[in-house]
């Protein structure tokens, strides 16, 4: 009975290879009849019409979003006034930006752009974010170290570690060479006390040292000019 029942499965398996065998004709012919058909042609053409449209709509996104081709050169903003620089920006299409910086430049007036990312002449594309720095208020008033006698080696130093740059050396007749006679901002002779913003340009007054003296080499605001040191005394 064990034998009967495989051939009987046997027999059913073969039956149903065979059925399928007689399936796959009648369904390959329908397929074809179907493709072959008005119905099938006339969707397969909305099909493609609708793709082709969806193609142009991503071609035109991608146009409107990359501004492929399209290039501004970034203008030179700095120093102008916040006003002035939006104007020169709005006016070649690009967006701007203003940092959050404690940033200082002596060399530029208050409350004007310092510094622009991208760099000026760099090309970029419409819209393009420009950001800006302003020159904030300037740096605190420091006190100027009293230098007067010290030698140049020990001045230089002192300058720069006080937040000062060193600037000319001048040399006058005296007899301590590169003594410190006297120093000077913006030609003007600093007294002790004097407070200067950071980064201040400080000049130098030397002695040469010639081995000689004149009073009338040394200004007259020095503390080594002989009224001075009369009024030291009294």
């Amino acid at each position: 009975m064990r034998h009967i029942k495989i051939f009987t499965c046997r027999i059913k398996l073969t039956k149903f290879t065979f059925s399928i065998f007689v399936i796959l004709p009648k369904s390959l012919m329908s397929l074809i009849r179907f493709i072959l058909s008005r119905l099938f042609l006339k969707q397969l053409l909305l099909m493609l019409v609708l793709l082709f449209g969806l193609i142009l709509c991503l071609l035109f996104w991608l146009d409107s979003n990359t501004r492929h081709g399209e290039q501004i050169v970034v203008p030179d903003v700095s120093g102008l006034s916040i006003d002035e620089a939006m104007t020169a920006l709005q006016e070649r299409k690009l967006a701007y930006a203003i940092l959050d910086t404690s940033s200082y430049n002596p060399n530029f007036p208050y409350q004007t752009i310092i510094e622009q990312i991208p760099a000026p002449g760099s090309v970029v594309k419409q819209s393009r974010k420009i950001y800006l720095s302003i020159n904030r208020s300037g740096y605190k008033m420091t006190t100027v170290p009293d230098l007067v006698g010290k030698t140049l080696r020990q001045a230089e130093p002192a300058l720069r570690s006080a937040g000062f740059k060193v600037g000319k050396l001048t040399y006058k007749k005296y007899i301590a060479k590169d003594e410190v006679l006297a120093l000077k901002f913006r030609k003007r002779t600093l007294k002790q006390g004097d407070q200067l913003p950071l980064t201040s340009i400080i000049d130098l007054e030397l002695g040469d040292g010639s081995g000689g003296f004149s009073v009338e080499a040394l200004d007259r605001d020095s503390p080594f000019h002989p009224s001075n040191r009369k009024r030291d005394s009294l």
